[in-house]
């Protein structure tokens, strides 16, 4: 975390009001409930917003704090999800064949 005047939050306040404002949308209530069978949080963008705000007025250290500890959690989070398929390292040895066709047609 950078010391003094010089740090930057890192995303401008704008955006996190945009996310805000998305995560509250009735679309997006919707989507997420149709998802993953609960209406979303979102206070977490809530909180960042302040905290960004109150960076912006009054550069609080405590705002800053909140704010890198949201980011990392952020990115922290999407790499967790896992992939469903496994990547090859190499083409299968038989890709050039012709695919097989169903003997019933």
């Amino acid at each position: 975390m950078a010391e003094g005047n010089n740090w930057m939050p890192p995303r401008p306040c704008e955006a996190y009001q945009a996310e805000w404002k998305l995560c509250r949308s009735a679309w997006n209530f919707l989507h997420h409930y149709y998802v993953h069978g609960e209406l979303p949080t979102c206070d977490q963008w809530l909180r960042d917003l302040t905290s960004c705000r109150d960076w912006e007025e009054r550069h609080s250290t405590e705002a800053q704090r909140s704010l890198c500890e949201s980011e990392r959690a952020r990115v922290q989070a999407a790499q967790k999800n896992t992939l469903v398929w496994a990547l090859r390292q190499s083409p299968p040895a038989d890709w050039h064949l012709p695919l097989l066709q169903e003997k019933n047609e």
